[in-house]
């Protein structure tokens, strides 16, 4: 059938430091370099030698856990029972988002786009290097920790939009050019609207407790933003002065 993580494996996945990896692959000795690699760049690895063999293994960990097994499957193009492509439709059609990385013996540009187009994310040509298989699991494995990172979602007050992941802000549908601290400074108001906010509170949390200089630099930041955001710097619509106070926004 297959095997199973070693002891050292089930040490990491404890204590959540590992990423898993099951490799697919009959070819013995490819299988077991693959391990060694894998295993040493501090993966936890599992392997399987045929396709029903890791679709049984993946079947009962969820049936057990009801959670992704692995963080990535490499998948060989031509196993035994059920090939690579099966498993891979298989998979997508059953909503798996697991990254695959396929390898196969077939390098014609056919063989790679039809991989792609079954749900593949990469493909791998043999002969391979080792070095070039750690390089793309990593890359893989890195899209796919950004993707599971939660969105931080877009602030609106009435004719201000600030979208924090691209660190843009458009004032009545025009985009607006701000410094990090001013970008940092509206961000911090329109998170907590009409709360009023002392120089001194504002100091710490965008300049940061370690500040040495006058608490006036607010001041000049709120004039800036006022300049920027406001139809009328003089009149303040949203960066209002709350006097003996701070500032408040809206």
């Amino acid at each position: 059938m297959y095997t199973t993580e070693s002891t050292k494996y089930s040490a990491r996945t404890e204590i959540g430091q590992t990423s898993r990896i099951l490799v697919v692959e009959d070819e013995e000795l490819i299988q077991e370099m693959l391990a060694v690699a894998l295993e040493e760049e501090g993966y936890g690895v599992t392997t399987a030698p045929d396709g029903r063999s890791a679709i049984e293994y993946l079947k009962s960990f969820e049936t057990n856990s009801g959670e992704l097994p692995f963080d990535l499957l490499i998948l060989d193009l031509m196993l035994p029972q059920i090939n690579g492509l099966d498993i891979c439709r298989l998979l997508r059609h059953q909503g798996n988002p697991v990254p695959i990385l396929m390898l196969s013996a077939k390098g014609s540009e056919t063989d790679r786009v039809l991989g792609l187009e079954v749900g593949a994310d990469d493909y791998l040509t043999k002969p391979f290097s080792m070095r070039e298989l750690v390089a793309r699991c990593r890359a893989l494995l890195r899209r796919q920790r950004l993707s599971n990172l939660p969105q931080v979602p877009v602030l609106k007050f009435k004719d201000i939009t600030l979208n924090p992941q691209e660190c843009r802000v458009l004032v009545r549908g025009t985009e607006v050019n701000l410094s990090p601290k001013e970008f940092r400074l509206l961000e911090l108001f329109m998170s907590y609207a009409r709360r009023v906010w002392s120089r001194e509170q504002l100091l710490d949390q965008v300049w940061g407790p370690d500040f040495v200089g006058d608490s006036k630099t607010v001041d000049v930041h709120i004039r800036w933003l006022r300049e920027k955001l406001e139809q009328d710097p003089s009149h303040p619509e949203y960066l209002v002065t709350v006097r003996g106070f701070g500032y408040r926004f809206g």
